[in-house]
């Protein structure tokens, strides 16, 4: 008896280790060109929750692993082509797999990408220009993918949503503006090589470093441990927004010491872009250093400073367009036989940061970060206090406005001015330095004078990350953000073009800028028109709960955060003496967010993805004051805004294919939108000298938008070289309700400033920002000779211009009295205020490239051609406000040419860019 129990024990012990038995992979991974061994390779079992990375020397080893039959081994790492091996794990024998190889991705040129984004954000001074949203990393996604490279000259947004919808991150630290939400991009050009370790969560999806944003967190390492070990050297040529480029990069690796290194240098520059006069003027300084303290910690120092300059180009009617073409830019002008623009846009902007790594344990990371950013940017214009307006493009000198003469068609005169605009349609720098000198000998002050918009900011941020392990199922993830801002906002004289001072009073009202100094005579440099400072503290925490078993992954993620607003005036602006000068209400906002989200893998080809979001979010500071440039009031009704948001993904990966399909919502409410213009055909009530005219500041508050539509990525690689892809997204954003609108104005007479029109009418109207449909097909060939070359078709539909909130309001059929105008037509009102929709239109864009090694030198060649057929595309543009009521807008309809027709913005036509590098 007691032999046949031992035999039973022996039995079942040994049964249970058959069933408890796992399973271990193992192997190495190197450069396919230089056999060196790769460091940081993440290896992944497709549908499964197993995952490593590759040490220093290349290897790698998945151990205790529990699932077996045919599975890929997924081989991943920034700036090299993804790798997917087909295995077979079978139960009680050990795989190993030496020597698999990656290859340096050379169809990934993040500097294509990197400079359509750059070049349309330095060119925005508001959201009209405003590029694709955040779309800053390498994913490999083949919708996001496409989405940067493929849609972004069109203004594409994704989802219909703009940047500060992201989250962007530097070593864990957010780097959105404060002022707007934005991301900064713009302000780091010329720095990409240093840029390329990002890690990125699209949409809802959790991320370990931050709550993020309905458009999800992308984090840039600059870690300088992390770097790959040699040097690169990359020349560029281009007819986009600089000429040429050169920049050089170093990274050390980490040394016998503790120590690693890395740095880089670039200049961009050109005398013109794509467009007319739009010179560009560019350094770029980048130091990352890193001492290992211990097995456990690291201290990393990174700083940048990357000070551009670039000439602005207009936005343009389509009367203009007809008379010159898409290259026109209104802002310029000869001087001295060189073009000069009169809209410049300066960032100097340094970031400095410290990061502090701390592994508490196997499984747990604590990381603490401070960064300070300081410096300025500025924007300049002309101002003309004793003159008419400059541009030649103003509408009183175009045929338009001779064709609209009350009298009848002026058609002599309109010829004159079509002749005169043809070919001398650009500013006259000389009769402004003369009229300038002519004041200055009789004693009078400047007629014109070039000024800039100075935003100069001292921010700083500190924050902790905190990543722990409880078991091999749970990960939870926080952190406590704390960002304090003071941001100068005033406007500087850069250039009194020939004139002795400039008188600080508004030439259109005749309001004292500062009444503390009234008549101040003003010279270079000197501080004119407005003068204050923004204070702005924001607290913020998020903590997060994941759980990854076999064939489910959940997480739960929360967050809050607490802002505080202030202005502070430092000019006593004679139209708002009581709330001009001194320091503003304070405002207060707390935000909340929840998001959860859902994983189910069928199998590993199969996989469901589901997340949800609930957030109230306060405004951004530029939303919160009505007019800060003038006086202290805050925006009516203010609070916080509150967005829903639901996502659903299904991804199916085989050895051929891959594919995602995505179905969005997002129901944005409580938003505000400030906007300002010069506006005609105002209700007089309420209006100096019973004017109809003014300069307006128009905030719409309690804005509803709705977002939904499908996204959907394909690849299939066909063999080992060749591979189709094909993307598509499909949506709809509208304005989902009808928002209170009024106008603030030093022109008003009323007791706060302002003149409240009511609700605007815009439920229903798409809300503009690039194409709401965007398709694209393609192919791309890589050689084994380390030859490539690639194609896509691109198609753009339901592309809208931006509405003037004003003339949906009553101010449109109201007249003087308050009672309808007795000629009011509804049916004509109707068509005049259709939304209009641009051609759908075709972008054919090709890209190659070669790699050579050369003893220990490898040399990269990358080409890419833009719009190869030069078709001609309108890609955003906006309603001018002047006409705010029927009769106005009637008649200007009604001209043969309309004298305030809708503004826009035209793609490039065919373009290049062409890189050169070489890497040791």
């Amino acid at each position: 008896m007691k032999n046949f129990i031992l035999a039973c024990s022996c039995f079942i012990s040994s049964f249970q280790c058959v069933l408890a038995q796992s399973q271990s992979i193992s192997g190495s991974v190197k450069d396919a060109i230089s056999l060196h061994p790769l460091s940081h390779v993440l290896i992944q079992i497709e549908g499964t929750n197993y995952s490593t990375e590759t040490d220093s020397l290349g290897r790698f080893q998945l151990n205790k692993i529990n699932v077996f039959g045919d599975y890929i081994l997924k081989l991943s790492k920034p700036s090299y082509v993804n790798k997917r091996y087909p295995i077979i794990i079978n139960n009680g024998v050990p795989l190993q797999i030496d020597d698999m190889f990656l290859q340096l991705d050379v169809t990934l040129s993040q500097d294509a990408f990197t400079i359509v984004l750059t070049d349309d954000e330095l060119n925005d001074d508001t959201s009209a220009a405003d590029n694709i949203s955040g779309l800053l990393q390498a994913s490999k996604d083949v919708f996001q993918r496409t989405a940067a490279f493929e849609f972004s000259s069109s203004f594409f947004k994704i989802r219909g949503l703009d940047s500060s919808e992201g989250k962007l991150l530097i070593n864990g630290i957010e780097m959105n503006s404060m002022y707007n939400g934005r991301m900064q991009w713009s302000n780091w050009g010329g720095i990409n090589d240093v840029l390329r370790n990002q890690e990125f969560s699209y949409g809802l999806a959790a991320s370990t470093l931050s709550f993020g944003g309905v458009l999800g967190t992308t984090n840039m390492n600059t870690r300088a441990s992390k770097y790959r070990e040699g040097g690169r050297v990359t020349y560029t040529s281009s007819n986009r927004s600089y000429s040429n480029r050169l920049m050089a990069s170093y990274a050390s690796g980490l040394v016998k010491n503790g120590w690693a290194y890395a740095i880089s240098i670039g200049r961009r520059w050109g005398e013109e872009g794509y467009q007319d006069a739009t010179f560009y003027d560019a350094n770029s300084f980048f130091v990352s250093a890193e001492k290992k303290l211990s097995k456990t910690q690291s201290l990393n120092f990174t700083g940048f400073y990357t000070p551009n300059r670039r000439g602005k180009s207009s936005p343009n009617t389509q009367e203009v367009f007809n008379l010159r073409d898409i290259k026109y830019n209104e802002y310029w002008g000869s001087q001295d036989g060189e073009k000069r623009n009169s809209r410049v846009k300066d960032v100097a902007q340094p970031i400095l940061m410290l990061n502090h790594y701390w592994d508490l344990s196997s499984v747990t990371e604590l990381q603490t970060n401070i960064s300070y950013t300081f410096g300025r940017q500025g924007h300049s214009r002309l101002d003309y206090p004793g003159g008419g307006n400059p541009s030649a493009a103003y509408y009183q000198k175009l045929p338009s406005y001779y064709l609209a003469d009350a009298s009848g068609p002026d058609y002599t005169n309109a010829y004159l001015a079509e002749q005169e605009f043809i070919n001398n349609g650009q500013l006259d720098w000389n009769r402004m330095y003369d009229a300038n000198a002519t004041n200055a000998n009789q004693g009078i002050e400047a007629a014109f004078v070039l000024y800039e918009d100075r935003i100069d900011d001292n921010q700083i941020t500190i924050n902790s990350i905190l990543n722990t392990a409880f078991n091999d199922h749970i990960l939870f993830s926080g952190s406590l953000n704390y960002s304090a801002l003071t941001s100068n906002n005033f406007a500087e004289i850069k250039d009194l073009l020939g004139a002795s001072n400039y008188l600080n009073v508004d030439a259109f009202d005749g309001w004292q800028y500062d009444l503390q100094n009234p008549n101040s005579l003003v010279g270079k440099g000197g501080k004119i028109k407005y003068n204050y400072t923004m204070h702005a503290n924001v607290i913020s925490g998020f903590a997060q709960a994941q759980f990854k078993y076999k064939t489910i992954d959940y997480f739960l993620s929360i967050n809050a955060n607490h802002t505080n607003y202030q202005r502070d005036g430092l000019f006593q602006n004679e139209a708002f003496k009581t709330n001009s000068l001194g320091k503003s209400e304070a405002l207060s906002f707390l935000g909340y967010g929840i998001k959860g989200g859902l994983t189910y893998k069928f199998s590993a080809k199969h996989v469901l993805d589901i997340h949800a979001a609930y957030l109230t979010e306060a405004p951004n500071l530029q939303n919160s004051f009505s007019n800060p440039r003038e006086n202290n009031n805050v925006v009516k009704g203010i609070s916080e805004a509150h967005t829903m948001a639901l996502d659903v993904n299904y991804i199916y990966r085989s050895r051929m294919i891959t594919s995602k399909l995505t179905g969005f919502y997002i129901d944005k409410r409580g938003g505000n939108e400030i906007g300002f213009y010069y506006a005609d055909g105002l209700t007089s009530a309420g209006i100096e000298f019973n004017e109809t005219s003014a300069f307006v500041q128009e905030v719409l508050y309690n804005v509803n938008t709705l977002h939904f539509g499908l996204e959907f990525g394909i690849e299939a690689k066909l063999t080992s070289a060749f591979k189709l892809k094909a993307a598509a997204s499909s949506g709809q954003y509208t304005y989902n309700n009808n928002p209170n609108l009024y106008l603030t104005s030093s022109s008003f007479v009323t007791e706060d400033g302002s003149i409240n029109f009511g609700a605007s009418n815009l439920k229903n109207y798409k809300v503009a920002g690039g194409p709401q449909s965007a398709f694209s097909f393609g192919f791309e060939y890589s050689d084994p000779d380390y030859w490539w070359f690639g194609a896509t078709i691109n198609y753009m539909t339901n592309t809208y211009v931006d509405v003037s909130p004003l003339t949906r309001t009553s101010n449109f059929y109201l007249d003087d009295d308050g009672l309808p105008f007795y000629d009011y037509d509804e049916s004509i009102a109707k068509q005049l205020l259709k939304q209009e929709q641009f051609d759908d239109y075709l972008v054919v864009n090709l890209i190659g490239g070669k790699s050579w090694k050369i003893d220990k030198y490898y040399l990269g060649l990358f080409v890419s051609v833009n719009n190869l057929l030069d078709n001609l595309y309108k890609t955003g543009g906006f309603e001018q406000g002047r006409n705010a009521n029927y009769r106005e807008l009637k008649a200007d309809n009604e001209n043969p040419i309309r004298v305030f027709g809708p503004k826009y913005w035209y793609g490039r036509g065919a373009t290049y860019f062409a890189n050169v590098n070489i890497r040791f």
